[in-house]
Parts: structure tokens; C-alpha cells; sequence
């Protein structure tokens, strides 16, 4: 057996180990040691293995991981998720469908603090649920809002899921940061429009809440400050080269901190609670990030990525054509893996392919496109049949509302996911703009 075949039936052994749900991590890594060690011996593994785990857990890059994601675990805390939906639901919550659409308003808002999908949808499933409920929204409509609003935390930056791309990649964080800004934004857009035409054609899946009074509507932004102020400390020094991403991180760690106290919300509890949930989280992160690194080590030593980029590059494909087959790939692998488990297992092969055609753009550039269209990608599988882990997260809070119903009604968000893919595929300066306005 080749090596290449030897790459060849290491991946779909992987697939096969990820199929029979043995965490993501532990299979890479160990699919990843065994091809390893099966092409460059068993003594070549133990001295790679050595030096791999100290530069992985060194990395000044992998530091923003931890900090961002107490800064959510902080944010819970504070109960940030209910005054967002707070102050939505009292500007937009009066007209048809406007519940629904506060919940995509706070799951955005909740989004730029958060990072993190799941986290963003079960927050915002507790908070919003019973307002959806109260109203007489339809289940499917209610948990449906929930669960694609929820993705816009990945997409939305902070995003883990982009910081773990960037490491996968080399690419520079700040500037992907600011190249998903922009289609995060339509992201919110197209959600709201996919409610507003299903209350328009179902006017009884969506009815108008109660109206608030202009003081209501002063008070109830005025109770969300922290987030606006935290967005903007962070983000703006982020973007403006204020801090790096570590910094910005701890900066935001250190604000919602400081906000969770002044609420109320941090006790001593709430505290460790936080800090044990964030090394849970990120330990699970560090292996992930092992056994990616073991694994594509072995991919490297097989050759697997060079041949790909080979038989593509002499296939006489567009490389469009070649793009469009990754992202249909994508929603295909959407419907039975997770968002992270998709980024670290395609992207060691789809990269060096997409790195070796033509698209008009330098590395750099193409980093950044490639990465967003990704990450969409990947946000779509989170809501896609029959696994949409966001579904599963939204239905286990719902647990009146059946399966099949909340499936359909996401088919109106993730007809609004494809217009996006399809604008920013078509039109890179969608992404582009930004980090090129920013960065001179």
C-alpha cells in the first residue's frame, strides 16, 4: 500500500470513528498516530509528538481561546441574555413577528460577547421560549427563530470556531475578525426578512406582542450599556490595532467580569462555576487541537493533500467549480458532524486545494474568503436535517414542539443562508472590504 493510500484510508477510517461518535480529539489523534507511525515508524511519532505538544500549548495565538470563552461564561452570569432580548423585544416585539425577530437581535447581541453557537442558542432558548409561548407563537416558527439565531454566534466575532480556523491555516485572526463583520450583519438581515414572509404568508405563527411605551424603550437600552460598551472596547481596539487578541480577549473577560458583579449575578459560586466550565471547555479545545495537529501530520507525511491538489489543479475544473463541490461537500458532512469537527477534519485538504487554483486574489486574501464561506458553511450544518445540533439544543428546552416541526421551520432560514453564500461567493468584496479599509 502507497503512502497516499495509506492517507486515503486513514481519512475514511476517521470518518468511521467519528460516525460511531468517538470524540472528535481522541479519534484524530489517535486515526492520526497509527498512520503516522505506520509510514514514518513508531520512533519518528514518540519524537514528534515531544516537540508538537510543547509548540501547540505554547502558542501565544492558542491564549485567546480560554479568555474568550470565560468572557461568555462571565456574560451568562451577568444575565446579558435577557436584557438583550429585553431591549429588542420592547423596540420590535409589538408588530407581527416582531418576537421572533428580538430573538435573532439578541442572539446577534449575545453573539458578539458569546463566540459560541450552542452556548448562544441555549441562553437565548431559556430566555426567549416563554415570551414566544406567552404570544402564541407557532412551535415550529418560535424554535426555529431560536435555533438559526443561535449560529449567528459562531459568526458573529468573537467566533472560537474562526480562532481555530485561523490557527489551522496561519491566517491572521484580526483581519478574519473583520472580514465575517460584514456577512455576519447579513446573517441578522436575512433572518428578519425570513420571518417577516412567514408571518406574512402564516399571519397566526406570528403575533404582534404587546406595545411599550417610549420610556420603556429608553429604559430597556439603557439596561444593555455593558454590551455596547464591551463591543465596542473590544472590538474597536481589536480593530483598530489597539490590542491583539489576547489582549482584547482579557479586556473583555475583565468588562464582563466587573458587569456580572455590579448585577448581582457573580457569587462566589457563579465565580468558580465559570472558571471550571472555561478549563472544561478549553481543555477539550487543547486536545482537539492535538490530535488535529497528529492527524495532519499524517496527512503531510502520505502526501493525501499534495495528490488532491494535483488531480484538481490537471482535473481542467474551474476553480469556481471546485469551490461550489466543497461547500455542497460541507452541507453534506453539515448534517451528520459538528461545526468544529467539519473545520479540522476538511480543512487540512480543502486548504492547500484551494491555495494551488487561481481565484483572482493573493494568499492572504483567499485566507479570508475561504475562511468566511466556511465558516457559513459550517453554521448552516448547525441547523441542516437530520442532526442540527443547534435543533437538537432548542428541542430539548421545547420539548412540546416536535422534531420535524422545528426542521421545517428552518427551511425559511436556510433559504436565507444560501442567498447569502451565493453573494459573498459571487462578490469577495463583501468580505474583502473591511479588513483592507481597516488594515490601509
Amino acid at each position: 500500500m502507497s503512502d497516499s493510500e495509506i492517507g486515503l484510508t486513514g481519512f475514511i477510517a476517521l470518518l468511521w470513528v467519528l460516525a460511531v461518535r468517538v470524540p472528535i480529539g481522541v479519534g484524530m489523534l489517535a486515526v492520526g498516530a497509527i498512520g503516522y507511525a505506520s509510514i514514518a515508524g513508531s520512533g519518528a511519532l514518540l519524537n514528534y509528538l515531544k516537540t508538537e505538544m510543547y509548540w501547540r500549548y505554547t502558542s501565544f495565538d492558542l491564549s485567546v481561546v480560554p479568555l474568550f470563552i470565560l468572557m461568555g461564561n462571565f456574560a451568562e452570569k451577568a444575565g446579558l441574555s435577557q436584557a438583550l432580548f429585553r431591549a429588542a423585544n420592547v423596540w420590535i416585539g409589538h408588530v407581527r413577528g416582531g418576537v421572533a425577530m428580538a430573538s435573532i437581535g439578541a442572539c446577534a447581541g449575545f453573539g458578539t460577547i458569546s463566540g459560541s453557537s450552542l452556548a448562544t442558542a441555549a441562553m437565548m432558548g431559556n430566555v426567549a421560549l416563554p415570551e414566544l409561548r406567552r404570544f402564541g407563537y407557532k412551535g415550529s416558527l418560535a424554535t426555529a427563530a431560536l435555533a438559526a439565531g443561535g449560529t449567528l454566534g459562531i459568526l458573529i466575532p468573537p467566533s472560537i470556531v474562526l480562532i481555530i480556523f485561523a490557527l489551522m491555516v496561519e491566517g491572521n485572526i484580526i483581519a478574519l475578525f473583520q472580514a465575517a463583520f460584514v456577512p455576519g450583519l447579513l446573517a441578522v438581515v436575512g433572518y428578519l426578512i425570513a420571518i417577516a414572509v412567514v408571518v406574512r404568508i402564516d399571519p397566526a405563527a406570528g403575533p404582534a406582542g404587546a406595545r411599550t411605551t417610549a420610556a420603556e424603550k429608553w429604559a430597556a437600552l439603557l439596561d444593555i450599556w455593558p454590551v455596547v460598551l464591551i463591543f465596542v472596547v473590544v472590538m474597536g481596539g481589536l480593530y483598530g490595532g489597539y490590542f491583539t487578541p489576547t489582549e482584547a480577549a482579557g479586556v473583555g473577560a475583565v468588562g464582563t467580569y466587573l458587569v456580572a458583579v455590579t448585577r448581582g449575578g457573580m457569587r462566589r459560586d457563579g465565580f468558580v462555576d465559570s472558571l471550571l466550565a472555561t478549563a472544561v471547555t478549553t481543555g477539550m479545545i487543547c486536545l482537539i487541537l492535538l490530535g488535529a495537529d497528529v492527524f495532519n501530520a499524517f496527512l503531510g507525511f502520505s502526501q493525501l493533500p499534495i495528490a488532491a491538489v494535483d488531480f484538481f489543479q490537471g482535473s481542467g475544473l474551474a476553480p469556481m467549480a471546485v469551490l461550489l463541490g466543497m461547500i455542497v461537500l460541507y452541507l453534506l458532512l453539515g448534517c451528520v458532524m459538528d461545526s468544529l469537527s467539519m473545520i479540522l477534519l476538511t480543512s487540512p485538504v480543502f486548504w492547500p486545494i484551494i491555495a494551488g487554483l487561481d481565484f483572482g486574489m493573493d494568499a492572504d486574501n483567499l485566507k479570508l474568503w475561504f475562511g468566511v464561506i466556511t465558516l457559513i458553511v459550517v453554521e448552516v450544518g448547525l441547523i441542516t436535517p437530520p442532526v442540527g445540533l443547534n435543533v437538537f439544543v432548542i428541542n430539548a428546552i421545547a420539548r412540546d414542539v416536535p422534531m420535524i416541526d422545528t426542521f421545517r421551520g428552518v427551511l425559511p432560514f436556510l433559504a436565507s443562508d444560501a442567498v447569502r453564500v451565493a453573494l459573498i461567493v459571487a462578490f469577495p468584496a463583501i468580505t474583502l472590504y473591511l479588513p483592507k479599509l481597516l488594515g490601509g
